[in-house]
């Protein structure tokens, strides 16, 4: 074989690669940087080991020279595509697909849908990873593309963010449900501070973006556990797994231990409001202290570190007003800046919550708020956060929260309920849905009067608050009487059961004494005809969302509303669990 052969032979040998399918695929795992377990796997391609085309670097470089890269394209989808079935590899699909390709006047959005219907693959376990070997030109064009992709289920993914031509402006106008970071910025990451400082902005416009980021190139231990500290979702690289024929389904990665509070999914944390800035020792001297923040004239304070420890604080205003007096410089210049550290400066773990520091703020004196907080890791030194990041995260949780909030009972409503279901399956965490009804409850509007039905809604969400695990479970109201729980504790049962229980004792506090011993009252049903009601109880239907049971929040939803049609059959209060296995269940959405 010649190191550079013809490219007359090279369009043969290209020709007959794609025509005879020649071409391999390999994959390689993403893993959650929760629980390192795998996500999902990206496709790779490989030509024939013998061949000058075996490098996809050569295979793709050669197709662009001879015209025959969208040709390329397709063959290679349709490789990884069976290969991956063939596999029974589970999780999503990360599928790379060339931009110029999906913007072809004569491109046909059908045609990847053909090969998985083919195959057997839903789209929706499929992530298009848009893959830049060439500058985008037509962006309303490619939009138009993945618009049609998305109708169809797939997600988008956006490949080397920062190598590319035109990531950013892709990013901006793509909205892309995932962001890959380009190896270049995670390889190095544990000892390149610069680096760590553009991984966090990525991740700070993903968190405001609604992307979640996938850190690829990761080939050490350190550069894994920056990024988890960082807060990405998602890893990929050598050190994750290499890219194989035959991948493996378990990972044994070495992950840091969290804060139980972590457990509660999109959480923001203090962590996520790191910012570097340099530190000094004790030891160091005045006269170095007022040189440095010469240099700095952004830095409003300085962290004082002894053994990567925090010990103190120094604030411009007072070091500048301090050494302002007559001949300080000469007289203290050349002695420990510890005596002009705060020793009390605020320190929260990066653990803490969002909800939680500001807490700690507003009650310290106000100087947190203009000149920061140092935030550490068990006690270590990680960086500052400065008040004005806080203001605006915590303003923005206060919008979110309000916007999408139920106004009776102040609980999350249908939009924040989706998206945790949604989080929760891309992560492929198993969780149990409980969709909670009040029975005839019309008929005891209609008597007792709006005022009084208000009142036992929000005897319910209360109720519902009290049984659950406030660090790891959800609680959602619907609309009306109409409530969700999304557990994630494995007691959820006897939870459901206290509820029921507790119900049945306070909800006869809203009905008159009369009605209590009847056990019923009289009132027009829906048809105007008078009949008695039994005094008003709950219906819980319940699924256990597997992994891999269900790909979309729509199909949970759908399924708990079938359970809890099954529970409204019985008389009282009553819990139904959905035992069958429904694939994919086609009833009534009600998110």
């Amino acid at each position: 074989m010649t190191a550079n052969p013809s490219l007359e032979i090279l369009r043969q040998e290209l020709e007959n690669i794609i025509r005879q399918n020649l071409l391999t695929a390999l994959f390689q795992p993403i893993a959650s940087t929760r629980d390192g377990e795998i996500y999902g796997y990206e496709g790779l391609i490989r030509g024939p080991s013998s061949s000058f085309l075996h490098s996809p670097i050569n295979l793709f470089r050669t197709a662009e020279k001879l015209g025959c890269l969208h040709a390329l394209d397709f063959a290679c989808r349709k490789t990884v595509i069976q290969a991956f079935v063939k596999e029974e590899l589970a999780g999503r699909l990360f599928l790379n697909v060339i931009p110029s390709c999906l913007a072809e006047q004569d491109f046909k959005p059908g045609a990847t849908l053909a090969l998985l219907n083919a195959a057997g693959l839903a789209p929706q376990r499929v992530v298009i990873e848009l893959t830049e070997t060439q500058p985008t030109h037509d962006y309303a064009l490619l939009k138009e593309a993945l618009l049609h992709y998305r109708d169809m289920g797939f997600k988008i993914a956006l490949d080397d963010l920062g190598e590319g031509f035109s990531s950013l402006r892709l990013w901006s106008e793509l909205k892309p449900e995932f962001v890959k970071i380009d190896k270049y910025f995670i390889q190095g990451l544990a000892c390149d501070a610069q680096k760590r400082q553009f991984v966090r902005s990525i991740q700070h416009i993903a968190i405001n973006t609604g992307a979640r980021v996938i850190a690829e190139g990761i080939e050490s231990q350190a550069d894994l556990q920056i990024v988890q500290k960082i807060g990405i979702s998602y890893v990929q690289g050598y050190f994750i797994a290499l890219p194989q024929a035959h991948p493996p389904r378990k990972l044994n990665l070495n992950l840091l231990e969290k804060d139980p509070r972590s457990g509660v999914l999109n959480e923001q944390t203090a962590g996520q409001l790191l910012v570097e800035v340099p530190t000094v020792s004790p030891r160091q001297s005045g006269a170095e202290i007022c040189r440095i923040f010469s240099k700095h004239p952004q830095i409003h304070a300085l962290p004082v570190i002894d053994d990567h420890r925090p010990v103190g604080l120094l604030r411009r205003h007072e070091v500048i007003e301090y050494f302002s007096r007559p001949f300080a410089h000469e007289l203290y210049g050349n002695k420990p800046c510890k005596a002009l550290m705060d020793c009390t400066p605020l320190i929260v773990e990066h653990s803490t919550s969002l909800q939680e520091l500001s807490q700690l703020v507003t009650a310290a004196d106000h100087r947190h708020l203009a000149d920061g907080f140092i935030i550490t890791e068990q006690g270590h030194y990680l960086g500052m956060g400065t008040g004005h990041d806080l203001m605006r995260a915590i303003t923005e949780l206060q919008i979110r929260a309000a916007r999408h909030a139920n106004p009776l009972t102040l609980l999350p409503g249908n939009v924040p309920i989706q998206e945790h279901m949604e989080v929760l399956l891309a992560e492929q965490r198993p969780f149990t849905v409980a969709y909670i009804d009040l029975d005839h409850f019309k008929p005891y509007n209609d008597v007792y009067g709006y005022a009084r039905g208000d009142s036992m809604i929000r005897m319910l969400g209360e109720l519902l608050l009290g049984i659950a695990d406030p660090q790891i479970d959800f609680v959602g109201h619907i609309g009306g009487d109409d409530f969700m729980v999304l557990f994630r504790s494995s007691d959820w049962k006897s939870r459901c059961q206290s509820l029921l229980k507790e119900f049945e004792q306070r909800v006869k506090s809203l009905f008159e004494p009369e009605h209590v011993l009847a056990n019923s009252y009289s009132s027009e049903d829906r048809r105007g005809v008078v009949q008695n009601f039994p005094l008003s109880s709950l219906s819980i239907g319940v699924i256990e969302a597997r992994k891999d049971r269900y790909l979309t929040h729509h199909e949970v939803a759908a399924a708990a509303t079938h359970a809890k049609h099954l529970a409204k059959g019985k008389q009282g209060n009553s819990l139904f669990v959905e035992q069958r296995k429904v694939e994919h269940p086609s009833a009534e959405l009600v998110l």
